[in-house]
């Protein structure tokens, strides 16, 4: 079962799954099963959301645009994701995708886009965003799918950062210390900066080095493409948060 089809299946558009139910599936997921992989009736499928966890099924019809799923078993459980947040500059599209696909994969629990003074695009599509996440959900096995908040400023977030958690700032041609024990102990509430192509401007720097939740953060000596070091910095944060979590 563990090579048979993963779905994701928003909570908000079925009840609570159990053994026995039979679901009716999107447009989209009957194409993708009967049209792409070419699947029939009883066919393996897995499917999962954030509320009911990971459930085995089969198909009991499939044609076209329609089909319907009977659910058998459930084969895991409910678990969130409670990886870093990602606040980043949104980038030209193709960069975008990948920071959206390769932070899922990384595990972040929310996307939180932001403007900067050197933002070179306000366009945010976070249908898109959505869709890209839920596809990079279902192939690394998550239960669950980041949120993706909507366009907001640097420092509306940067202010408002739970008193909870830090928020660790990639913040290029700065001189950071080695990283403390308090980086290295990483939790769920804290999340990763990454600024714009470019970086982020003298000021903004200045002004975040001062703001009492941000933790300066070097992804080393190379200058990063903003995409790179989105993706660098947040290995660097679940590797240690892991390592946090083993030695507790």
């Amino acid at each position: 079962m563990q090579d048979s089809p993963r779905l994701f299946i928003d909570s908000a558009t079925i009840a609570p799954l159990a053994e026995g139910t039979t679901l009716d599936l999107a447009p989209g997921h009957a194409r993708y099963l009967g049209t792409v992989l070419r699947l029939g009736p009883e066919a393996p499928v897995r499917i999962f959301n954030e509320r009911d966890g990971e459930w085995s099924g089969v198909l009991t019809a499939i044609r076209k645009d329609r089909g319907t799923l009977r659910v058998t078993h459930q084969t895991r459980m409910p678990m969130a994701t409670t990886g870093p947040i990602l606040v980043f500059a949104p980038l030209k599209r193709d960069a975008t995708d990948l920071v959206i696909r390769m932070g899922t994969e990384l595990g972040v629990s929310r996307f939180m886009p932001v403007t900067t003074a050197r933002t070179n695009t306000h366009r945010v599509n976070t249908t898109r965003w959505h869709a890209i996440a839920v596809e990079a959900a279902e192939q690394c096995e998550r239960l669950d799918v980041p949120v993706i908040d909507e366009l907001r400023a640097l420092s509306a977030v940067v202010s408002a950062w739970p008193s909870a958690g830090t928020l660790y700032a990639a913040v290029e041609r700065h001189r950071v210390a080695t990283p403390t024990a308090r980086q290295r102990q990483v939790g769920g509430g804290d999340g990763l900066l990454i600024g714009p192509e470019g970086g982020f401007s003298p000021e903004e720097t200045q002004w975040l080095l001062t703001q009492d939740r941000i933790e300066a953060l070097s992804l080393g000596t190379l200058i990063l493409r903003a995409d790179t070091a989105a993706c660098a910095g947040l290995a660097y944060l679940t590797l240690h948060r892991e390592s946090s979590v083993e030695t507790e």
